[in-house]
């Protein structure tokens, strides 16, 4: 069995000289130098050099662990026509992640440890990220009957979060069994938050917008009915919650006042939530169209807010590729998802960073050591110390490029920051000290 921290060895030593450390496990904010050597940081400081290491000059860039996604879809197997393991991981990597995890919507669903497996094994050939597969909560994603959580935590993927994103388990005792089940494995439950019955035949956020467009609106207590139920019975159980790409301000105030009681609740955001809202969707670009709604003004500085004082713990990008045949209809017929690996650091640091409303050490925890604490990543959003694993990116935070969709490492082009100008992106990365990112270009 190959684990997921098994070291590289023999490759080159490289010396990341001069760059600002950005490191949230050890609060560290340094200009420094970091050398690695056999897939391990071994040694941290300035004015270090090292017998044909390979110099690279971090002059004004950030080094920070590798970004941690723990809501991707990469669509193999099933539907490799939009994304598959190999144009995800190249994604990935251009991203500055070095560990994705793939949803279990695929088909087959990854409801078994065989389908969990293979997919595991697949990004190990790939070998640009490390990947974590997500289990589905219930067989085939039909919110009846509960997966096989003790095969696929102990299969060769070692599946530890379980969540049938896209659709939510409905079923009040089906949820209640899921939390109660996962507790016995420590595992973490992940629904999707969305009451069916109140958005039947909805397009976008129900408010003056879908009014004024005449499209079916989104009410914000489809989202936040979920959420209120799940957190009562994970509060009764002691169970694990992860509430997926919070959408509005009573989300964020029913999660906040849960962490305040005690109950054992994370959070995730998404960066197309963190920036963008529903009137753009006046355009009927259906590349806008997603899946909890982009929302209002109001909604998006909550979010902000509570990435910042920690109440959100982490940036999902959920990334989610769509051929574009299937995308490029009307707005009314084209399935939901945005894509989001590449730019996720550009848009946190254009909107976030460079704003003033979120420090940049915070910004980096908020993409490692964030989604790290959510659920077993291996050696990944860890300290860079002596010692530790060389999973690594190094960041340009001052670069400004315009996104050209078609020059994406993705399949799919389904991006809703086409054209737009960004601050900010990866340059390199590395995984176990490997370059899987020189110079802005994914590693063969």
């Amino acid at each position: 069995m190959t684990d997921h921290t098994t070291a590289a060895s023999g490759a080159q030593p490289v010396l990341l000289r001069g760059g600002r450390l950005l490191d949230p496990a050890s609060g560290t904010d340094t200009v420094t130098d970091v050398l690695v050597r056999d897939g391990l940081v071994v040694e941290t400081g300035s004015g270090l050099s090292a017998v044909a290491a390979e110099v690279v000059d971090c002059d004004g860039l950030w080094v920070a662990p590798g970004f941690v996604d723990l809501h991707t879809h990469l669509r193999e197997p099933g539907f490799e026509d939009a994304e598959d393991i190999a144009s995800g991981s190249a994604a990935g990597a251009a991203g500055g992640y070095t560990a994705l995890c793939p949803m279990a919507n695929t088909d087959p669903v990854c409801d078994a440890a065989a389908v969990a497996e293979s997919v595991w094994r697949r990004g190990q050939e790939v070998g640009l990220v490390d990947l974590f597969p997500v289990g589905a909560i219930t067989k085939g994603l039909r919110g009846e009957e509960l997966a096989e959580f003790g095969e696929l935590r102990h299969s060769a993927a070692r599946v530890d979060f379980f969540s049938d994103d896209g659709k939510p388990v409905a079923d009040s005792l089906v949820m209640r069994r899921a939390l109660q089940y996962a507790g016995a494995f420590d595992a973490v439950i992940c629904n999707h938050a969305e009451d069916p019955d109140l958005t039947a035949e909805a397009q976008m956020n129900e408010g003056e917008m879908s009014s004024t467009l005449g499209l079916p609106g989104w009410p914000h207590e489809a989202e936040e009915i979920m959420i209120a139920r799940d957190l009562i019975l994970a509060a009764g159980l002691g169970a694990r919650l992860h509430v997926p790409h919070v959408t509005t301000a009573g989300a964020v105030e029913l999660i906040r006042a849960a962490k305040a009681r005690g109950v054992r609740v994370t959070a995730e955001v998404t960066p197309h939530h963190l920036s963008l809202q529903d009137h753009l969707v006046s355009s009927y670009d259906p590349v806008l169209k997603v899946n909890p709604p982009l929302r209002t003004e109001a909604d998006v500085t909550a979010l902000r807010d509570a990435l910042v004082d920690g109440t959100i713990d982490c940036v999902a990008t959920d990334h989610a590729p769509h051929a574009p045949e299937l995308k490029d209809q009307e707005w009314e017929h084209a399935p939901c998802g945005m894509l989001g690996l590449e730019t996720a650091f550009a848009v946190v640091n254009t909107e976030l960073v460079r704003s003033g409303l979120l420090d940049p050490i915070t910004a980096i925890a908020r993409l490692t050591t964030g989604p790290a604490g959510v659920r077993s990543v291996g050696a990944h959003g860890s300290a860079v110390a002596t010692g530790g694993a060389a999973n690594l990116t190094v960041l340009d935070p001052q670069a400004r490029w315009t996104v050209d969709g078609r020059g994406l490492h993705s399949k799919a082009r389904n991006t809703p920051f086409h054209g737009s100008e960004l601050v900010g992106r990866p340059v390199h990365t590395l995984l176990r000290g490997r370059f899987t990112l020189r110079d802005g270009k994914v590693e063969a």
